[in-house]
C-alpha cells in the first residue's frame, strides 16, 4: 500500500546521479527503473522509492503523482 509520504517524496526527490541526474524520480522513465531493477536498486532509501515509483508507472499511477511536485506533508 501507498503511503502519502512516499508518494510526496516520489514527486519531490530529485534523482542524485546517472543519466536522470536532477529529474524528480516520477520523472525518471520506466525503462531506466526497469535497468536497475534488473541490475539491482540502490541500496535503502533510494532504492526503496526507485522500486516504488516503476510500480506505480507499471500500473499507470504516475499521472496521479506528478500534481504532488512541490508539496510538502501536512503537519
Amino acid at each position: 500500500m501507498f503511503e502519502q509520504k512516499h508518494l510526496l517524496e516520489i514527486a519531490n526527490t530529485d534523482m542524485p546521479f546517472g543519466k536522470y541526474q536532477g529529474k524528480k524520480l516520477i520523472d525518471v522513465p520506466e525503462e531506466y527503473l526497469l535497468w536497475f531493477r534488473q541490475k539491482g536498486f540502490p541500496p535503502g532509501k533510494l532504492g526503496d522509492l526507485m522500486a516504488l515509483t516503476l510500480e506505480i508507472k507499471i500500473e499507470g499511477l504516475d499521472k496521479l503523482i506528478k500534481p504532488l511536485k512541490g508539496k510538502s506533508l501536512p503537519v
